[in-house]
């Protein structure tokens, strides 16, 4: 089965600071995306239910985006987290990038929609 590219935007009325914190710092991570992260300089290990799964901090720009490549997965897949601000109505929007199997994609949404849900608590917005 295929691995398809999806991308999610979730609204929000944090300050991009505040969200890019939450994507960048293994305690940011650790509160709303795995139940705990370890760092050791750009290699990220992410640990769900005792499982641990590595990706590498492949891009960053700081207080707008954050991307992982997995090291168990294809060379071109990866997580990425991107915050825009429009310039109009000055909102601001994380968009979340991932991979899954095509069947498996709108399972792997409703993950991503309890996993922000607790960003949002966290952050108050």
């Amino acid at each position: 089965m295929a691995r398809v590219k999806y991308t999610l935007e979730f609204t929000t009325r944090a300050k991009p600071e505040l969200i890019y914190t939450y994507i960048s710092t293994a305690s940011g991570l650790a509160t709303w995306f795995a139940d705990d992260v370890n760092v050791n300089g750009k290699m990220y290990t992410f640990i769900w239910d005792g499982a641990e799964e590595k990706a590498e901090l492949v891009s960053k720009k700081i207080n707008k985006m954050t991307r992982f490549k997995w090291l168990d997965r294809e060379q071109d897949e990866y997580v990425s987290f991107e915050i825009v601000r429009d310039e109009l109505t000055d909102d601001v929007s994380l968009m979340v990038t991932d991979f899954e199997e095509e069947d498996d994609v709108d399972d792997a949404k409703a993950v991503w929609e309890v996993s922000i849900d607790q960003l949002k608590m966290t952050i108050g917005g």
